[in-house]
């Protein structure tokens, strides 16, 4: 069988800290079609064979299609309307996965709508890393933790993994806890930050069987807790490989300071 593999680019327009978020303006271009020119820059390197754009909103989806139109690279880029209903950027892929058709074996690669200067060689090793480790549903990256103040930072996800490079558990929480350092009787500092210590990337692969899953599962009471959507994965006992980056992830924008900090950058390099 001729295993497939697809990049989904899930954007919704509703965001509580930075409202219509893949619509903003970088460098006069809305943000979801930066994300789609990564995209294509990584299907032209033989990573993808096809790009999608998932969206519950008429709006970002003429935006997409328009552009897709008027631009030559950009002609077979899909767009799906999915529900706006989804407790998760996964839910709306497992529906672009079952509306489209796809096979078991096929892998899905999730770019997220608000990271629009993505590397292509995180892209291209987390495919790889879900290839290369058959007994795993989904794969993910994570990099080092190196300062105290981000270890303890909830919005920050924290990621353990044992040594078959597969994740133990996700949280906002910080883990994996020094105990010698967590009851001392002196606060702790810069250097207490455990050197095991990860940070979750947004970026995933999944396997479109478990897509299919994914969308049938209740929401687990770890994921509710947490808000974190990978934990309905291990909460119904599969496994998800995690690999430390090869590449440094550039910060995605959540806030106005984040994509005013886009706008001042230049980004020729980022260019297709």
């Amino acid at each position: 069988m001729n295993q497939k593999k697809y990049i989904v680019i899930p954007a919704r327009l509703k965001s509580s800290r930075l409202p219509s978020k893949p619509l903003l303006l970088i460098h006069d271009k809305p943000m979801i079609l930066w994300v789609i020119d990564r995209a294509i820059a990584v299907q032209q390197n033989g990573i993808a064979d096809d790009v999608y754009v998932a969206t519950d909103d008429d709006s970002i989806a003429k935006t997409c299609e328009q552009y897709c139109q008027n631009n030559p690279n950009a002609n077979n880029v899909k767009v799906v309307m999915t529900s706006p209903d989804h407790a998760s950027g996964t839910d709306r892929l497992a529906e672009v996965a079952k509306l489209q058709g796809w096979a078991d074996d096929d892998i899905v690669i999730n770019m997220q709508g608000d990271e629009p200067l993505v590397p292509s060689s995180l892209i291209a090793q987390v495919s790889k890393l879900l290839l290369d480790k058959t007994d795993c549903v989904m794969a993910t990256l994570a990099e080092p933790i190196l300062t105290y103040e981000e270890f303890y930072r909830p919005s920050v996800v924290k990621v353990i993994k044992n040594q078959h490079n597969e994740a133990l558990y996700f949280s906002r929480s910080p883990i994996p806890c020094n105990r010698d350092v967590a009851m001392a009787d002196s606060p702790p500092n810069m250097t207490d930050t455990p050197t095991q210590a990860l940070r979750h990337l947004g970026l995933y692969a999944y396997k479109v069987a478990l897509l299919k899953q994914f969308g049938q599962w209740q929401q687990g009471q770890l994921e509710q807790l947490e808000s974190l959507e990978q934990l309905r994965i291990m909460e119904n006992g599969q496994k998800i490989a995690i690999d430390v980056a090869c590449a440094m992830l550039p910060a995605g924008v959540d806030t106005q300071a984040d994509l005013d900090r886009l706008n001042a950058m230049d980004l020729s390099s980022f260019l297709v």
